[in-house]
């Protein structure tokens, strides 16, 4: 008789499986349907059909292989970025700024030699107003030891001589006709040293700036980490160094072709 019910219950279970595909058009109600089957099944101390354990795994398995996916695709944004070519751009720009500045400051030190833009930075006070004296003015060099000053408008050219006799150059611009002459006086003994003394701090501070350029792309180099390839780094590091080097000396050219040129007149 047990033998019996059991054949019934496995039969009966068998027909509503079938029943419930084919009603069922959404694939996640028959899992439930089955599902429930094995519950009623179970309660009931009925074998469980192979076919429900197959379709219980699939539905698993299933939802494994969209987390495997999803987890790949979460990894693919670990991508290296070659960020070589953007830090030496940077860091090259702001050491040529720095070179930049430097030919800026030497020449406004006087020697005794003209020229053309020793001026510049002298600032004139007309009409209310300070200037820089390269804004009112065209400088020329007429000869090896003298300056032309020829203002754009003539009303200032008493504001001109006056700025220029103040300015510590020591040159005293003579009037002639619309436009002002200056004689370089030789330098003296005193002066020479002082200049000298300020070229070799102009020198230390532009070297102080393109060595804050090299660890600003060092840290940018670091910032990037696991990112970047550990022999690509090290490769981004060398040239950063050899292009600081390459500054430093242009920097350390310069000042010594000024102390030539003052101290040789």
């Amino acid at each position: 008789m047990a033998m019996y019910l059991r054949r019934v219950f496995s039969y009966r279970s068998v027909s509503l499986v079938r029943s419930s595909i084919v009603q069922s058009s959404n694939f996640s109600n028959f899992i439930c349907n089955a599902s429930s089957i094995l519950c009623d099944s179970r309660s009931h101390n009925t074998a469980i059909v192979p076919g429900i354990d197959f379709l219980r795994e699939s539905r698993r398995g299933f939802a494994k292989g969209k987390k495997s996916r999803d987890d790949s695709g979460s990894g693919s944004d670990n991508v290296a970025v070659d960020i070589g070519p953007a830090v030496k751009e940077n860091a090259s720009a702001l050491m040529d700024a720095a070179i930049v500045a430097l030919s800026r400051d030497l020449t406004k030190i006087r020697t005794g030699r003209a020229s053309h833009g020793m001026l510049d930075h002298i600032i004139v006070e007309t009409g209310g107003a300070k200037t820089p004296l390269n804004r009112l003015a065209l400088v020329s060099v007429l000869d090896s030891k003298t300056l032309s000053i020829n203002p754009y408008d003539p009303n200032t050219l008493k504001a001109l001589q006056k700025a220029i006799v103040s300015s510590p150059f020591g040159l005293n611009p003579k009037e002639d006709g619309e436009r002002l002459i200056a004689g370089i006086p030789p330098l003296t003994q005193e002066h020479i040293k002082a200049m000298c003394k300020v070229i070799s701090k102009s020198s230390e501070d532009v070297k102080q700036s393109i060595r804050r350029a090299r660890q600003k792309a060092l840290d940018t180099i670091k910032k990037v980490g696991s990112n970047f390839p550990k022999d690509s780094a090290k490769r981004l590091e060398k040239e950063i160094d050899d292009l600081t080097k390459k500054f430093v000396k242009s920097a350390e050219d310069m000042c010594k072709a000024k102390e030539k040129e003052i101290t040789q007149g």
